[in-house]
């Protein structure tokens, strides 16, 4: 596998795990943080980190844009719920270790 194979295979798999996501939004971000460690906004994060590398003009609010297939704030509205005392609780935990 070459450079650029490698390349478009990260990518392609990166695309399939953004639309699994948007097509989970049952899966609150809590539970993915508390189970996975890393959550829709850790990848808009990345997202953003990785067009400050590469110097392309991408804004946070346009990352998450990507991640979630929408406004963030019409994502919450629509889909996230307050987070229960249990996954606080394990959220909590899960920071500590």
């Amino acid at each position: 596998m070459n450079d650029q194979e490698r390349t478009e295979l990260e990518a392609a798999a990166f695309r399939r795990l953004v639309q699994h996501l948007r097509s989970r939004p049952d899966a609150q971000n809590i539970d993915l943080m508390n189970l996975a460690g890393f959550c829709r906004n850790c990848l808009s994060k990345w997202y953003k980190a990785a067009a400050d590398d590469l110097e392309i003009d991408v804004s946070i609010d346009q990352a998450r844009e990507e991640v979630y297939g929408m406004p963030y704030a019409e994502w919450k509205k629509r889909y996230q719920k307050e987070a229960t005392p249990e996954q606080q609780a394990a959220f909590e935990k899960s920071q500590k270790s």
